[in-house]
């Protein structure tokens, strides 16, 4: 039978969108009642009138839905007194105060509601040409479930560091910092089988819990699909804007539209669109060939209203260098140009 101390240690994953803390550790679950196969309790929150109250309640009713057993949930709202939300102020105060010394100018998500099309290539090709440019560069691989850019930048089997204040990110040959969650599996094979709250709240430590330092981009390598590691990277980054990847298939197309129009509702700026596997060169007649058809790419971004930053080919010394850990030797001279329109199209930084 499920207990009450089981049901706080599952809402110990979910977070306030905003202050970035435990629900639990913020004082916000209380009551907790188990019944059988009914779970119910008390939510806490500063304000009623929370914009986020119904992501919250749904974070957290899935994730006391995922302990064995339970059935059903029931969500009781409540408003703190103004005593409990003067103490919590002073708290997220201090807390703003300790907070780690990274100066991030830029962070560029990497995005697409397809899979398949490319993000993580993307990303790379991206903090590859801006470190070329001579700028400090780091990656973080949003792609909880399915990571993959340790493998591309690193030969041997890499590790974070640690120091009393933060992890430190794994740094690649040309000095390059990267954070993913196979950097600290067991395995680089181990599944990861979580929900979305522990899912956001990992994605929320790669960002707050890392000693990034001085960064002038820090590119972030989206999952496909438009939920729940897009809407945490999107609700608690300081995002310059998003890059949008395709490639010529209609369904590829669509998918993106898609994405695309999650960035629109979250306000967040689209700074451009990129097709991969645009074409393939034969390297014996040097004649192109469109393998997934005819490029729509200009076409769609003129229908999303972003600029078009360019294709990429099918290479198959790209597949090789990033089976091999050395991404980092390829040319990259068609992603040169691609990197130097984005960064005429950045905002301010922050």
């Amino acid at each position: 039978m499920t207990t009450s101390e089981q049901v706080y240690r599952a809402l110990q994953g979910v977070m306030d969108p905003e202050l970035k803390r435990s629900l639990v550790e913020l004082g916000m679950v209380r009551d907790v009642e188990v019944r059988d196969s009914r779970v119910r309790f008390k939510l806490v929150l500063t304000t009623l009138a929370y914009p986020l109250k119904d992501q919250i309640i749904d974070e957290a009713r899935q994730a006391v839905l995922a302990l064995d057993g339970v059935q059903g949930v029931e969500v009781e709202l409540t408003e703190m007194s103004e005593e409990e939300k003067q103490r919590l102020s002073q708290e997220d105060n201090q807390s703003d105060q300790e907070e780690l010394p990274n100066d991030v100018r830029h962070v560029i998500a990497v995005m697409s509601g397809k899979g398949g099309v490319g993000k993580s290539l993307v990303s790379s090709l991206l903090a590859i040409a801006l470190r070329r440019e001579g700028h400090q560069v780091g990656v973080l691989d949003a792609d909880i479930t399915g990571p993959s850019i340790p493998k591309m930048f690193f030969p041997d089997r890499a590790q974070p560091g640690a120091s009393p204040m933060a992890i430190l990110p794994a740094e690649s040959r040309t000095g390059i910092k990267v954070m993913s969650i196979n950097l600290l599996l067991e395995s680089e094979d181990q599944a990861v089988v979580w929900r979305g709250p522990l899912i956001g709240r990992t994605i929320q430590q790669f960002w707050g819990d890392v000693l990034w330092g001085t960064l002038d981009y820090l590119v972030v390598d989206l999952p496909p699909g438009t939920s729940d590691a897009s809407l945490t990277v999107m609700q608690s980054l300081p995002l310059s804007g998003v890059v949008m990847v395709t490639s010529p298939q209609g369904l590829a197309g669509m998918v993106v539209r898609k994405a695309a129009q999650m960035a629109q509702i979250m306000k967040v700026p689209i700074l451009g669109l990129v097709e991969n596997m645009s074409y393939f060169v034969c390297p014996d007649t040097g004649k192109q060939y469109d393998i997934f058809g005819p490029s729509r790419a200009e076409e769609m971004a003129a229908w999303l209203g972003v600029p078009f930053l360019g294709r990429l080919p099918i290479d198959s010394e790209i597949a090789r260098l990033c089976d091999i850990g050395r991404i980092e030797d390829y040319p990259a001279d068609s992603f040169v140009p691609i990197a130097r329109r984005l960064v005429v199209g950045l905002p301010v930084s922050h």
